[in-house]
């Protein structure tokens, strides 16, 4: 065999071992390969309907949030998140540039953001572990509002958000804007994004996080189902099995 020969070989296979590690590394999250312009477009499973929401309500303004085409997971800093398959799709929404936006903080980023979006600034309150209130004041700022995300992000956290939400005891009663949270250091928070009914009243349930360090916020997998982001309530008994954490069913909580 000829140089010229063995260097084409070479270089043929050179390029496919580059094709297929950059079609890895494209397939690894689990949406098959498709593409969604908002949450709502991601399809329920057969025989199940998203459950019926008010025009402005905040399970109705989670739908409309826009899905990154890009689905890789970032971090605060532009670097890839090391663990490229928990997530099933990306939102559209900012992680910022500092590590601040990690778990309970996503959750409390898109309930501000839902509430500045209203307009219905003096809703937009938070609470230290200390009972300390942090409210948003200064009405329609968009820079004066992200300072003061910062600042509820540097105080606030899972065990606090924890203690301000109310508990859902039954959580078949499981509706759009949900939280699973353990309160605590470390702990975890995961937003509920969407909810689907059957005609037998069973229902099915999209999640969705940030972790750590601070990353954008996306919605998850279902480990358990193949890929599929849908949970479904009547297969959870004792825990909620998520890629990266697992909640006791008794961990949820509402606004």
């Amino acid at each position: 065999m000829n140089r010229l020969r063995l260097f084409s070989i070479l270089t043929l296979f050179l390029c496919a071992c580059q094709l297929s590690e950059e079609h890895y590394i494209h397939t690894v999250p689990g949406n098959g390969g498709r593409q969604y312009n908002t949450v709502s477009d991601i399809v329920p499973p057969p025989g199940y309907e998203r459950m019926d929401t008010t025009a402005h309500s905040f399970g109705n303004w989670l739908r409309q949030i826009a899905v990154r085409k890009d689905d890789h997971v970032y971090l605060y800093n532009g670097k890839l998140k090391k663990n490229q398959s928990a997530q099933f799709a990306v939102l559209d929404i900012s992680v910022g540039q500092k590590d601040l936006q990690q778990c309970a903080d996503a959750v409390m980023r898109l309930r501000a953001e839902y509430l500045f979006n209203q307009k219905r600034y003096s809703e937009i309150m938070f609470t230290d572990n200390a009972g300390k209130i942090y409210q948003c004041t200064d009405n329609g700022s968009r820079s004066a509002f992200d300072r003061y995300l910062e600042t509820v992000f540097g105080w606030c956290g899972s065990a606090s958000l924890e203690k301000q939400l109310s508990p859902v005891t039954d959580i078949s009663a499981i509706q759009p804007g949900d939280v699973f949270i353990k309160g605590g250091f470390p702990g975890h928070a995961m937003i509920v994004m969407d909810v689907a009914v059957n005609k037998k009243g069973n229902k099915v349930f999209m999640l969705a996080q940030s972790y750590m360090p601070a990353q954008d916020i996306h919605i998850v997998r279902n480990p358990l189902k193949a890929g599929s982001p849908w949970y479904a309530v009547e297969d959870i008994e004792d825990e909620v099995t998520t890629p990266e954490w697992a909640f006791e069913p008794g961990q949820l909580r509402r606004w």
